[in-house]
Order: structure tokens, then sequence, then C-alpha cells
């Protein structure tokens, strides 16, 4: 995308020899760097400005304000039909653009109609398909080479991680006596401490054993070392190279940094696991919208279900709020929880079912057996009692006449029900 040629209002003039200004993206990566955002949030932000310049028709954003911001949001809600956070997310990289790198004032950021936001129930595996699932991502893949896919998918679950966290976890961060993995710098930029799951001991072991010949390989090759957060490579210069601070999922091949340039090896990319595990939930035969991170719903809501306090899986997922980790209590809630459907006090056979097309019996699949804990009750058989068959004075009565009005025939006209005799009262 070309830019405007002139950098942002208030800026010196430039003369014919002072140095060209900088570009309006090279402006908003600074501003962003500036207050330490990730990675993620820089690609996104300059993804929505240049999408929002091309719109308007490669206009630079200082002459554009609110409606043209607005007519931009109207256009991807309507003709885009993206979803309400990917809309907000557009807004914020606007309204970031505005205030902070062209430091305009925006009286019109009231004027701005925000989308509602809207709570979605996370996608849950039960605990049968969660080892279907890992046992069909541990297979190897079809190219033939050694995967590390399934230990991956068994550390997310094990210990509730999030994709990145899992893939950017280094040497010195597993604690093999204390049973404790340390994330750093997750979502928010904070640490925690997890569980190290001990069916994973021997696994991670011998994965350090494969990462640490990637390593020795680096270093008699003379490759630079991993990638350090912030200043620590000019603090420690030696650290990069150092086997602590190495990948304990390293990439199978070098890649270039995407700000320094530098040739180096990188952690495992997310994408590869990302198809690897969509792969597996068709071979699995799971037919739901999972991903990598509902493996992690799927420990937060199996926790619970085993009797974990919300506070604890709150701190085991990093969540800053206990709001946010309420959402699994509505998961658990899901099919009416211990109710039970008055369908399932019906006697068996109490209304005759139309045949369909449907399969045979034979061919459908087994009914797993009910839950006690779920539908109390259900399991003793239900008590039939045998209809009384009615009188032949009665049959011949009116349904709902007074006890004055019908045949005398004591000993064979029909009981007033309370219904009954309150359906006369009320007629009457």
């Amino acid at each position: 995308m070309s830019s405007h040629p002139s950098a942002s209002p208030g800026s010196p003039p430039q003369g014919p020899g002072a140095p060209a200004a900088p570009r309006l993206l090279d402006l908003l990566r600074q501003h962003i760097r500036l207050l330490h955002y990730s990675l993620r949030t820089e690609e996104a932000y300059v993804h929505w400005v240049r999408a929002f310049v091309r719109y308007h028709g490669l206009r630079h954003p200082s002459e554009l304000s609110g409606p043209d911001i607005q007519a931009f949001l109207a256009w991807l809600a309507n003709e885009r039909d993206v979803a309400p956070g990917t809309h907000r997310q557009a807004l914020s990289a606007l309204l970031f653009l505005y205030q902070k790198v062209l430091r305009q004032p925006v009286p019109w950021i009231d004027d701005i109609g925000r989308p509602r936001s809207q709570r979605r129930l996370p996608v849950v595996l039960s605990v049968a398909e969660v080892q279907q699932l890992l046992a069909a991502l541990g297979q190897p893949p079809a190219h033939g080479q050694q995967a590390l896919h399934g230990l991956v998918g068994q550390l997310l679950y094990g210990t509730g991680m999030r994709l990145l966290e899992g893939l950017r976890l280094r040497v010195k961060d597993i604690d093999f006596d204390r049973r404790a993995l340390i994330v750093r710098e997750g979502k928010g930029f904070k640490d925690r401490v997890v569980m190290l799951p001990a069916a994973l001991e021997a696994p991670l072991r011998e994965q350090l054993v494969r990462a640490h010949a990637v390593w020795q390989a680096d270093r008699a090759q003379g490759v630079a070392g991993v990638h350090l957060p912030q200043a620590l490579a000019r603090k420690y210069p030696r650290a990069a190279e150092s086997w602590a601070w190495h990948w304990v999922f390293p990439h199978s091949q070098l890649s270039v940094d995407p700000r320094t340039g530098l040739r180096r090896r990188h952690h495992l990319l997310e994408m590869n696991f990302q198809r690897a595990f969509k792969r597996a939930v068709h071979d699995a035969g799971i037919h739901k919208a999972a991903s990598p991170h509902t493996l992690r719903h799927s420990f937060a809501t199996h926790l619970l279900q085993s009797g974990y306090d919300i506070r604890t899986v709150q701190e085991l997922l990093g969540h800053a709020d206990v709001s946010t980790t309420m959402i699994y209590t509505h998961v658990l809630r899901l099919g009416g929880g211990a109710v039970r459907s008055p369908l399932d006090a019906m006697a068996p056979g109490a209304f005759p079912i139309a045949p369909t097309s449907a399969p045979t019996p034979a061919t459908l699949p087994a009914t797993p057996p009910r839950d006690a804990a779920r539908y109390p009750g259900v399991h003793p058989p239900a008590t039939v009692r045998r209809a009384r068959e009615p009188d032949a004075v009665a049959t011949a009565c009116p349904p709902c006449l007074p006890p004055h009005a019908i045949p005398a025939a004591p000993a064979t006209r029909c009981r007033p029900t309370p219904s009954c005799t309150a359906a006369a009262t009320s007629a009457s």
C-alpha cells in the first residue's frame, strides 16, 4: 500500500536534504512497539488500517473523519458480514491510529456504533472424545516424519495451556522436581504456574533429548540463538544460544525473524499443529467444531466436573476475573443438569410412534447407559398401573354434569372428579 507522502499532522516540514518522512504504517508500528503490544496485535492493526485506506481510495486517514470510519465499519458489518469481535478489533485499530499516531481529536467517537458483545458457550469434548482425539493426533503423518503433535495435544489438555503458551515452552520452564510448568508471558503478559501431569514426565524427557540434539546441531553450524523477550539479548549476550532458553518443541527448519531479519530456530508453528488437529478430529469421527483451544475448554470443564472449586480453575487458566471462568459452569448445565424430562416419566408404549425410513435397529449404535447422577430415579423400573374399565352407565353419562342431573343408579353412575365438579360449577 502506498500511503500519503506527508507525515502526521504537526510534523516539521521536510527540506530537500532532509530524510524522507516515515510512512504511515511504519509510524503505526513504532507506536505499537512503544506501548509493548504483542506481534499479533501489531499485525491485526496494520491489516485494518491498510484495509481502511484502500476502502477510501488510498486517501490519507488525516483527511477522513468519523463518518468515513462509520461507513467503513458499516461495510464490514453489512457487506462482509464480519463477527462482532472482528468489528470491535477493526474499530480499536482505527481509534489507535487517530488517537496515538495521528494525534487528532475524536469528538465523533461517541457517535460510532459498537456491536453488542455475544457470549457464546465454548465447545467441550467428553473424556471419551478427548481420548479418541489424542489417539488420532498421535498417529504419524502421511509424509513419515516424526510428529510432536500428539505430545503437544496431551500437554494442552493436561495443563489447560493455550496453544502458543505450549509451543513457546522453554527448557528452563520445566520443573520435574516440583512437577510444575511455568507459563511465561501468557495472555496479557502474565506468568503463572500449572501442574506437570505425571503421565507426561517420561514423554517430555524424551522430547528434551531430541530437542538437545537439534540445539547441538545449531551450535555446530553457528546458527543464531533463539528469540529472547525484550532486551534480554543485550543484557545476556550468550543466553540466546544457551540450552536453558532453547525451545522444548523446536521447528525442524530454520526461519527468518520478522522483526530482526535473523535466520534462527523457531518453535513449532501453530499452523502446523492446527492442520494436524483438524485432521485428527476428522479421523476420530468427532462431529463438533473443535479447535486446539477446545482442549483448554475441556480441561476446565472436566476439572469442575471432578469437584475442583472455580477459584483453583481460574488460577490454572490464568483468568484475571472469575466471571470469565464462570462460563464453564454454564457448560455443566447443558441438557438441563439433573432435571428429569417429563417425557422420561411416561410409561414405555404410552403413545405410538409412526415408522420412518430411519436405519434398522441393527445398524444403529448402541445406546449408552443413562447416568444416575444426571437422571436420578430413572433406573428403577416404572410401576405401570392397569387402567380401570369404565361402567356402562358411566360411559353414557355426559362428561361434566352435576350429580343431581345424572340418572339414578347409585351403584353404577360415574363418580364426579374434582375437575368434573369444578367445571360444572363454573359452567353454571
